[in-house]
């Protein structure tokens, strides 16, 4: 019934048993009815107890029932702010290499090492670990944490967190490059000066969609990927958000926001100095393309009759 049992709990089986309730009564009478009301807030207490209860008694067994139960707890934390409050004592936080924290834990772990210039501490989260493998491998080699978070309620979660925590931010690990997200203010010397990158620019242009791809040049480590594909946080979100419903103002965007992708070019990798120094226009274009197929074959996308070329091409370079 409406009213009683917290949406968020709807997959409990049980009896109610009241007192104050009384037998002959429409369903409206009992969704106006006080003591349906307290029924409803002491559900969702009861609950919170038990998985309070259940997380201390047995740590272990609760982290392997997580999986399974967090996307109730997070529709939980979104839908009822008593709960919420209630949630923080075994609410639990996966990083991609399966342990588990608490938010004080995890906030104790990182507050060392992930905080950038400006005091910020910044959660970094991937919502596929394999997919996103090369960016959660570029923040876990510099000692990060990486959560998986991978629900439909994802979005809503990371906003609300944000909103509710002084000082933070939340990122997904291919929302930009590391040292962009978590930035500590190190200045790497650019091999490519800013005439040089001008003249760059247009080549790269030329081999992907303007209106999709924005280009940009960015001084990072020679091993680091020559080019990267990212997506910036706020476009990314308001996306997965709409899509789940709660978008808020899109209607400007005609009821879907469009992708924008952010394409970062590593002016100190050799590759693309090889770019910007080939004299022959037709073998500059080849290596171009191929490099930005590479950045796309990374975040899957790379499809279609492009993804067949590209695997003609390659091998016949072998």
């Amino acid at each position: 019934v409406e009213g009683i049992v917290p949406d968020f709990l709807t997959l409990l089986h049980g009896v109610i048993d009241s007192p104050d309730i009384p037998l002959n009564v429409s369903r409206s009478y009992l969704q106006a009815d006080g003591a349906v009301k307290k029924i409803a807030s002491h559900i969702s207490k009861k609950v919170s107890d038990k998985l309070e209860e259940l997380f201390k008694k047995d740590r272990a067994d609760f982290e392997a029932k997580w999986d399974d139960i967090k996307i109730f707890i997070e529709y939980g934390i979104l839908s009822d702010e008593k709960f919420a409050e209630r949630a923080k004592k075994f609410t639990l936080y996966k990083t991609t290499e399966g342990k588990y924290y608490t938010m004080d834990e995890l906030t104790e772990k990182i507050t060392p090492v992930q905080k950038d210039k400006d005091d910020k501490l910044v959660y970094l989260y991937s919502s596929d670990a394999e997919a996103q493998h090369s960016f959660v491998n570029a923040a876990t080699t510099k000692g990060y944490e990486v959560l998986l978070m991978n629900t439909h309620l994802t979005s809503h979660l990371v906003g609300k967190l944000e909103q509710s925590m002084e000082n933070t931010t939340w990122a997904r690990v291919d929302a930009d490059t590391i040292d962009k997200l978590i930035n500590k203010d190190e200045k790497i010397p650019s091999k490519l000066d800013e005439k040089q990158q001008e003249q760059l620019k247009p080549v790269i242009e030329e081999v992907v969609e303007k209106a999709k791809f924005n280009v940009q040049f960015e001084s990072m480590s020679e091993t680091d990927q020559p080019m990267t594909i990212v997506q910036p946080e706020f476009m990314r979100r308001m996306k997965e958000m709409q899509a789940v419903g709660g978008g808020g103002g899109m209607a400007m965007f005609g009821g879907a926001m469009p992708d924008t992708y952010n394409l970062v070019v590593n002016t100190n990798h050799p590759l693309i100095s090889k770019i910007l120094n080939e004299k022959d226009k037709t073998k500059q274009s080849e290596i171009t393309k191929r490099t930005t197929d590479l950045a796309l074959l990374s975040q899957n996308m790379l499809k279609g009759e492009e993804l067949t070329q590209f695997i003609n091409q390659s091998i016949a370079l072998i």
